[in-house]
């Protein structure tokens, strides 16, 4: 079934330079990224779903994309997942069909067979019986051939994320950053370092749920200094919803001004979403952010990616996409035009 829908995938990147009627968008890849994550796209074409602009026209969902404003993609990769999605190789397709396109790239390694975020940071099932030494050793060899995959491909992206929304560490227990700090930033640094030993101008991403919580933020961030723990740029989530979206936001810029002058770091803000039916709030809530984003001095916020916007009909019962429910984009977007 695996290497089924790996062959799929290969189809459906062959077939994504079919011509849908888009005209050829000149995208920016300086500044400001404005960004979305769709690693659930080659899933989602492979189950029949389809992507249609405003006006009822199907067109590849990357692309339609492209014409709401997006410049930028985020996609996840695990180590070694069940059905196939979101290995190295479905990686690839996906990095290479935002590559034809002009767009950029951010990789987000998960370092698990399945979700990290901050419920679960649980061991790829090949790793779970190494010990501390092993386990690093295995951060740093999976790091680095799936960024040696995409640059044999000429595809190079720009920021790389060392863990997903690790506010309590990764790979648990050993790295669960309250139990040992020191092994969570010593993992964290060589993941670091196996980045920029394939590309060494990849920005690294240290990742944090709930952006509004600075009091996390510095208690992360200030073990993972005091431990020698690396990074670049300061990685931010944030999920508000119709009625407090503007006291997070508040909550959000505050965080993000803090982390540039308490550690000279570059932020981004690499998740957000609202429901799907909220359409009208995560319009004025995305306008906002950036708004207030690139209000930040010296350009040290770096950029947006919202996630999932693709995902409709409560696919995988995901309901915070940008796209309503017959597989067209909602205003959510309009924030990034």
């Amino acid at each position: 079934m695996k290497q089924f829908r790996i062959i799929v995938a290969i189809m459906l990147l062959l077939a994504c330079n079919k011509n849908d009627g888009a005209t050829t968008i000149n995208t920016d890849t300086s500044g400001f990224a404005k960004g979305a994550d769709i690693s659930w796209i080659t899933e989602m074409e492979a189950s029949g779903k389809k992507f249609y602009n405003s006006a009822g026209t199907e067109m590849d969902g990357i692309r339609l994309l492209q014409t709401l404003g997006v410049n930028s993609v985020r996609l996840r990769v695990w180590v070694d997942p069940a059905d196939g999605w979101c290995n190295k190789n479905d990686l690839l397709v996906k990095a290479y069909r935002a590559k034809s396109l002009g767009m950029r790239i951010m990789i987000d390694f998960h370092y698990s067979d399945s979700w990290a975020d901050p419920s679960q940071q649980a061991k790829p099932a090949a790793w779970a019986s190494m010990n501390f030494d092993a386990l690093k050793t295995a951060v740093a060899g999976h790091t680095k051939e799936v960024l040696t995959l995409l640059k044999e491909k000429g595809i190079t992206p720009e920021w790389v994320q060392v863990g997903n929304e690790t506010g309590n560490g990764m790979l648990w227990d050993d790295g669960k950053a309250s139990v040992s700090m020191a092994n969570y930033a010593a993992l964290t640094s060589t993941g670091y370092d196996a980045v920029k030993a394939i590309f060494p101008d990849a920005k690294v991403i240290v990742h944090l749920q709930n952006g509004h919580d600075n009091s996390l933020f510095r208690w992360l961030f200030d073990g993972l200094k005091a431990n020698g723990g690396k990074w670049d740029v300061i990685g931010m989530s944030l999920y508000p919803t119709k009625d407090n979206w503007q006291t997070l936001n508040t909550a959000c810029y505050q965080n993000m001004q803090d982390m540039i002058s308490r550690y000279g770091s570059d932020v981004m803000i690499c998740e957000v979403g609202m429901d799907q039916q909220q359409a009208a709030a995560a319009k004025a809530f995305l306008a906002d952010l950036v708004a207030k984003a690139t209000s930040v001095s010296n350009n040290k916020v770096l950029g947006i990616f919202y996630w999932e916007p693709e995902a409709y009909g409560a696919w995988k019962n995901y309901t915070m996409g940008a796209f309503d429910d017959a597989g067209k984009p909602t205003e959510a977007l309009d924030a990034f035009k």
